[in-house]
Formats: structure tokens, C-alpha cells, sequence
């Protein structure tokens, strides 16, 4: 039995920046991670047929991308599988999986449509100075998600995923294109408690670079100079690595019922996005995320 889905969707619902995609998995209550229980396949699990996750988190996150000031942001979360359909939450959006993994399957895969929105630099931006540059509009992202998860590798109950989501700006924000790639492992330590190590990564075409980490003349100007023009390409923009850690409230997570996140991310921007004025003079390369949030699965 697996439980992929269940930390996606409390992973997802606390981290609103970093990459998608998680792996979950369950094991004894006080054996150690590397020794866990034989598997039983007779075991039964809320998540081995159709259910539904709701909830809420809270992070507190750098207000655009580069910035060096911190915002709290209250995250909902809907997230489930129906008809063999997974509904796996991502940073503000979702994607759908199409194709369903069986009970015991050593591989997975995942194949579906992703779809997010962005208000990077559109709304509450704490630097007086990069305000004063001009709003960004909201952005609205969709494309497609594909990967591949594999189970019982080191134990009968861990997974590891990789994955990516491709992305396309739809409604005339950046017009641009980003590449997701991220490799989730993730075991547990009791059947109440799970942890999931994580590491992303983000691409980006020039049209991407050239809306969020370009300076225009006019932009400048609005600044009167503290930004001074800067001219952005595509490129890889960053990378990261989160750390998730997920407590049921009832002592078991195949139950459903309430269960309780925190979590750590920390990600590096890299070449335009880390050169751009909004980063090097008024921000921060080194972006750090955490947060939490409760779910409850029935």
C-alpha cells in the first residue's frame, strides 16, 4: 500500500513556491525507518479507493520571488482521487494523474493536465522600491505533468518520485514557458509520523526572464534609477530542497481522520534571477519557506 497522494496534498497545501510532487508511505509504530513491518496486502487504507482531502495551511514565504522580506499566506487545499482520477494539489493549482497505480505496483506513473496562478510581483510586494517599479500582472499557467514513482525500495513502504511539470502562460502575463523538474523520497517513521526529503529545480524560456527579471526603461525610471535597466534570458532560475514532515492526529495515517504538517524549504536563485536589480540590490538569492497546515481525509 501506498501513500503518495495523502503527503502531496498536505505538502502542497503549506508550500506555495516550491516545485510539486511528493511521495508518501507508511510502516509499524516504533520500528525504525530502515526496518520496517513485512507488507500486508490484506491491509486496508482510506486512500485504496475514492476519497477526499480538505484543509488549510499557513506559510510565511518571501512576497515575490527574490525578495529578502517575508509574507504570511493562508494556503486551502482540495485534493482526492475519483474514478481511478487523481486530484493532486500544486502551488496555487493542480493537476489531474490519469493513470492510476495498483494496490501492490512496484512502478507508477504519473501522466495529466497541471494548471496554477501566480501573483509574483502583482500583489502585496513589502519593498517600497520594487513597488514602485510597477505591478506585474497575475499569471495563469497551464500545461501538462509527467512522471514516474517507485515503491518499496528500501523498505515496504517507501517511494521515490520523479517528476516534472511544463507550464505555458495563457492569459498575456510572461507569454512564457517553465520547466518543474523535482525527485521526492519519502519513508515513514511510524504509522502516525512521515517524512519526505525533497529537491526542485525551474527553468525558464526567455520570454519568462524577460517579464519577471528584466528592468524596463520605464521601469527604472519609476524608480529613479535604484533599478538600473537589466536585460534577462532564459535559463535554469533555481534550485531547492524541502523537507516535510506530516503527524494523523488518530495514530494512523491509513484511517484518514486529521493529521497535522510542518515543513522547510530553502531554494537558490541562479543567473537572471539571481542578477536581476529586484534580487541583487533590493532582495535575496537565498529564499527560505516554512510553514503548516492540518488536513483532514475521508
Amino acid at each position: 500500500m501506498n501513500f503518495r497522494f495523502a503527503a502531496a496534498a498536505v505538502f502542497a497545501a503549506t508550500l506555495p513556491f516550491a516545485a510539486p510532487g511528493i511521495a508518501v508511505a507508511q510502516s509499524a509504530p516504533d520500528a525504525p525507518v530502515t526496518s520496517p513491518p513485512p507488507s500486508d496486502s490484506s491491509e486496508r487504507s482510506v486512500f485504496d479507493g475514492n476519497y477526499i482531502t480538505i484543509g488549510a495551511g499557513g506559510v510565511f514565504s518571501p512576497s515575490y520571488e527574490g525578495s529578502n522580506n517575508n509574507t504570511f499566506s493562508a494556503i486551502p487545499l482540495v485534493q482526492g482521487r475519483v474514478k481511478g482520477i487523481d486530484i493532486d494539489p500544486r502551488p496555487s493549482g493542480v493537476a489531474l494523474d490519469f493513470i492510476p497505480d495498483g494496490k501492490d505496483a512496484k512502478i507508477g506513473f504519473i501522466l495529466g493536465p497541471v494548471a496554477g496562478y501566480s501573483r509574483n510581483r502583482a500583489h502585496n510586494i513589502k519593498d517600497p522600491v520594487v513597488a514602485e517599479s510597477g505591478r506585474l500582472k497575475s499569471a495563469i499557467d497551464v500545461g501538462v505533468t509527467g512522471g514516474v514513482v517507485a515503491y518499496k525500495l528500501l523498505s515496504n513502504y517507501d517511494s521515490l518520485t520523479l517528476s516534472t511539470d511544463v507550464k505555458w502562460n495563457v492569459n498575456g502575463a510572461s507569454k512564457g514557458m517553465q520547466i518543474l523538474p523535482s525527485l521526492t523520497y519519502t519513508t515513514p517513521l511510524s504509522k502516525a509520523i512521515l517524512v519526505s526529503l525533497g529537491a526542485n529545480a525551474k527553468h525558464v524560456d526567455g520570454d519568462y526572464a524577460r517579464y519577471y527579471y528584466s528592468v524596463t526603461p520605464l521601469q527604472s525610471g519609476r524608480t529613479d534609477g535604484v533599478l538600473p535597466v537589466y536585460n534577462a534570458h532564459s535559463g535554469w532560475a533555481s534550485v531547492g530542497a524541502t523537507i516535510l514532515a506530516a503527524y494523523d492526529l488518530g495514530g494512523d495515517l491509513r484511517n484518514g481522520g486529521f493529521a497535522l504538517v510542518g515543513l522547510a524549504s530553502y531554494n537558490k536563485l541562479l543567473n537572471d534571477a539571481k542578477n536581476t536589480p529586484y534580487t541583487s540590490i533590493r532582495g535575496s538569492a537565498n529564499q527560505w519557506t516554512v510553514g503548516g497546515g492540518v488536513a483532514y481525509t475521508f
